[in-house]
């Protein structure tokens, strides 16, 4: 397990006086599963405009309650994701999965399928518009809370496709008893659920949709995983729950707590650490664009 601080994201974010030029596209994508067309937000790095060759891609997932362009908006230094673009050479995807999506295929609600939509709607779009990784070697993912969730579990179905992936303070226990909320916040997460997935009192139906349960497939997917959580989060049990888990089964997984609560503050904070991790693998991939 390996803990790094916040002390160090000037260095992650490397030199400030460099005037960064990455460009946003905004497209939509068809969702046949659906029948409904989504936005999703592109990040083109500068050097795509004038380097032919073909660019890594990392997916980021937005949270409960959110939607695709999040990532642009609400975090504090509005300009965060086309930075990490341009620093890195990264083709970054924001694509949109509702405010109570969870990234998955609901069993009871036949318009909201949103792992299809992101499995095989979602890629297949981006892999034809952009030149792109095509390959498991240059795709990752991450995202926050109900989009940390998301990311881990759609990596852990579908090991074929992402070779890294990453969750912040990730709603990663779908059991909501063992959140840290108030009687209201936990009324309105049952009610969603109940549309989403069905009876709230089986809770066997929960644990399966759970990325805590999926840890012994994780261990088989070498899927490389960057996981944190601020200690003041409402859901820092859960992701204490999945790392202990992962520790018990021996995955390798870089596991960090961090200071602060479930805020966009935090999330600018944790979000270059994530890319920097992806980094390094893509390069070990040999997909990185120099």
């Amino acid at each position: 397990m390996r803990r790094i601080h916040f002390y160090l994201l000037p260095l992650l974010l490397g030199t400030s006086s460099i005037s960064f030029s990455a460009t946003v596209d905004s497209i939509e994508i068809v969702s046949v599963a659906m029948k409904k067309t989504y936005m999703a937000a592109v990040v083109l790095p500068d050097s795509y405009k004038k380097n032919k060759s073909s660019y890594p891609v990392l997916y980021l997932l937005h949270g409960g309650g959110g939607h695709f362009r999040d990532w642009l908006t609400l975090t504090p230094d509005k300009m965060l994701v086309k930075n990490l673009a341009d620093q890195y050479n990264l083709i970054i995807v924001m694509p949109e999965g509702e405010a109570f999506g969870w990234y998955l295929n609901s069993p009871v609600n036949k318009e909201s399928q949103f792992e299809t939509y992101i499995i095989d709607e979602v890629i297949g779009k981006i892999d034809k518009t952009y030149r792109t990784v095509k390959d498991r070697k240059g795709r990752v993912v991450t995202g926050l809370s109900m989009g940390g969730h998301g990311s881990l579990y759609l990596s852990t179905r579908h090991p074929d496709l992402f070779c890294a992936a990453g969750s912040m303070s990730g709603a990663l226990d779908l059991n909501w008893s063992n959140w840290k909320i108030s009687p209201d916040f936990l009324t309105r997460v049952k009610q969603g659920f109940q549309t989403l997935i069905g009876d709230t009192t089986n809770m066997v139906l929960y644990e399966s949709y759970s990325v805590v349960s999926m840890t012994d497939k994780m261990k088989t997917n070498n899927v490389k995983l960057i996981i944190d959580c601020g200690v003041d989060d409402f859901l820092i049990e859960a992701n204490r729950e999945l790392h202990h888990r992962l520790v018990y089964n021996h995955t390798p997984h870089d596991y960090t707590e961090h200071p602060g609560g479930h805020s966009w503050d935090y999330w600018q904070n944790s979000l270059p650490f994530h890319v920097l991790f992806f980094y390094n693998i893509l390069k070990t991939n040999g997909v990185n664009v120099p």
